[in-house]
């Protein structure tokens, strides 16, 4: 991997099995797992802690969505924490303005903040699913998912992209980032997929720890948790990738020695750099829901791993536990949960809580210890000083959102990312001034580049007028090539052209919505591989950039094409793709591929958990594979 040392001792480290969650934890509780444990800070906290009532308390638990609390209700129930989940923006206007977001972010503090009638002020956080950029936001820069960026094995690019990730959040006055997701895919069935670096637990454990730096700042150093950062989530704890037949929210079934050696590294390298908050995972592990599992998240992560920070739940992920709903669950809370995501049923869930301390269901120690960890982040965070939204120094910056350099750091993301999986003939780079036939589904939407968890949450209802600035496939292969002397078309019709780039692949998708039974990848019912084989008998050769998130059985499109390029979901700068497609004017290469496989690609259909290291291992393209010219 570039850029980094080599993280194969710390993986070996746990090979040894399930005692050494201890070993984990004792390599990582000194420096990560009593992060800065300052005496005041803790001070701080018990003083505070001391004077709040039961009500104020469990009021910090919970988390609902923004569509069904208003400042109103934070002033009332002194409410901890808010998020918006995929598809929630300020009045539900899906192009808020960054002053829209902001302005809300306002409303909540100064409720949170009210001490009318001797409540106490504790400022609330605001969470949001920042997943490959601020995209929840129109106009933010959207970077390529995880699959790509593992794809580019150089953390240092993963360190950068989590900081102007974190500058753009704070643009429009937010807190937090639900970043980054550490899952360890073993069946690319799974409809998360790209969601995850790799299927290596090496790559996934190195960015984890680049990413909560990115997001957070080095720990350590006068950035970290400064007016410029945002707290940083790992997620989702634990085994999330490893269900059984790619299943999402389904049974991990794995010996503890196991879930540590393949799920565990993430966390132990973003514990290790600071990370505030974990969230748990709506998998069970071996029969038992995670949101319940009081061994995992209170023996492991508090415990064996030192983590000293928020563990909040996922949305309603309390009500898939045994004995739960959605408005209420003792068993989540003593288990370990500290903040309990509660998007519409909050008020219920309040008051049963309530009830369910009273009552003695839930110990009033374990509710002590959950706001204790939620008032130790907002101290270190520096909330309580930080003033409002609007006060703080990226707030309403504008031109940080999508701003050129940060547009660039994507392009370039995009070019490392790409994988060259076949160049017969040498076909590629294509000269600039070429007449270059442009088509496939993929060549002109962004909507398809950028993928699920994308302004809405499936990341569909998508046009290129919800991109502002950004560029898609087709446009950067338009202005390459027209710069060069040469002509781009979207149709076909006029002069034959002398090569063909068709763009096709995955329509967006979110979680289960993408699971799959088969990796038999059969996109536009055989159009698409209908055309591939039409141009080849038109003696046009073609270049295939195939936008997915994850490996598919690909061989009939593979075969058909003269080259063939991986471009997974590569965001809103399609741009990097045609500057590593094309020469220089000159004729000299511009940038050369780069990009190596996360995941292992598979030769049959059949081969739906294919990793490197498996007994039988017989990929198409092993893991690591990637040409260049």
């Amino acid at each position: 991997m570039r850029s980094s040392t080599s993280v194969a001792p710390a993986v070996a480290a746990v090979l040894a099995g399930c005692a050494l969650w201890s070993a984990a934890s004792a390599d990582v509780a000194p420096a990560g797992g009593q992060v800065d444990q300052a005496p005041q800070v803790e001070r701080k906290v018990a003083e505070l802690l001391a004077r709040m009532t039961l009500e104020q308390k469990i009021g910090q638990m919970v988390q609902p969505d923004i569509r069904s609390v208003t400042p109103d209700d934070v002033r009332k129930y002194r409410l901890g924490s808010v998020l918006n989940g995929g598809g929630a923006w300020p009045g539900e206007n899906k192009h808020a303005s960054v002053a829209d977001w902001v302005a809300l972010a306002d409303s909540f503090f100064d409720a949170s903040m009210d001490t009318t009638n001797g409540q106490l002020a504790i400022p609330i956080i605001w969470g949001t699913d920042a997943m490959h950029g601020h995209s929840n936001v129109i106009g933010a820069t959207l970077f390529p998912h995880n699959i790509g960026l593992g794809a580019a094995h150089n953390p240092d690019l993963l360190e950068r992209i989590g900081t102007v990730t974190a500058h753009e959040v704070a643009v429009t006055g937010l807190d937090w980032a639900f970043a980054p997701v550490v899952a360890v895919v073993r069946d690319d069935r799974w409809g998360r997929t790209y969601e995850s670096y790799s299927e290596d637990p090496e790559i996934v454990r190195t960015y984890a720890d680049r990413m909560v730096r990115g997001l957070q700042g080095a720990r350590g150093s006068k950035e970290f948790l400064d007016a410029s950062h945002v707290l940083a989530t790992a997620k989702h704890f634990i085994g999330d990738g490893g269900t059984t037949d790619g299943v999402d929210r389904g049974d991990t079934h794995l010996s503890e020695a196991d879930l540590l050696k393949i799920h565990g590294p993430g966390y132990v390298a973003a514990i290790d750099a600071g990370v505030q908050t974990i969230m748990a995972s709506y998998n069970s592990w071996n029969g038992l829901k995670v949101h319940g599992h009081q061994h995992l998240l209170t023996e492991v992560l508090k415990k064996r791993m030192g983590f000293d920070g928020i563990v909040v739940s996922d949305w309603d992920g309390v009500d898939e536990v045994q004995g739960c709903s959605k408005d209420k669950c003792a068993p989540a809370i003593n288990a370990g949960i500290d903040m309990v995501m509660v998007p519409n049923d909050w008020k219920n869930f309040i008051g049963n809580t309530i009830e369910q301390v009273r009552t003695e269901k839930i110990p009033l120690a374990r509710v002590n210890d959950a706001v204790s960890r939620i008032l130790r982040v907002k101290f270190r965070a520096g909330l309580f000083e930080r003033g409002r939204p609007s006060s703080r120094p990226l707030a309403n910056k504008t031109a940080l959102l999508g701003a050129p350099e940060h547009r660039e750091l994507a392009r370039q993301a995009v070019r490392e990312s790409l994988v060259l999986l076949k160049n017969e003939r040498g076909l590629l780079p294509l000269r600039r001034n070429s007449r270059v036939l442009v088509v496939g589904d993929g060549a002109d939407n962004i909507s398809k580049q950028t993928g699920g968890w994308t302004v809405t949450w499936q990341g569909t209802e998508n046009t290129n007028a919800d991109f502002p600035g950004a560029t898609s496939i087709y446009q950067g292969i338009a202005r390459a090539v027209e710069e060069g002397g040469g002509k781009a078309s979207a149709s076909a019709g006029g002069p034959k052209p002398e090569v063909a780039v068709v763009v096709f692949g995955e329509d967006p998708y979110a979680e289960w919505f993408g699971d799959l039974r088969s990796i038999d990848y059969r996109g536009a019912g055989g159009a698409e591989l209908a055309l591939l084989q039409q141009l080849r008998q038109d003696s046009v050769p073609s270049v295939c950039v195939f936008l997915t998130g994850r490996p598919l059985w690909i061989e009939p499109e593979l075969a058909a094409c003269d080259a063939f390029v991986v471009a997974w979901l590569p965001g809103t700068e399609g741009g990097g793709i045609a500057d590593v497609l094309f020469r220089k004017a000159d004729g000299s290469v511009n940038h050369n591929f780069t990009g190596k496989l996360s995941f292992s690609w598979p030769r049959t259909v059949a081969q739906t958990s294919l990793n490197r290291n498996d007994r039988k291992y017989d990929p198409l393209f092993p893991y690591g594979f990637g040409l260049r010219y």
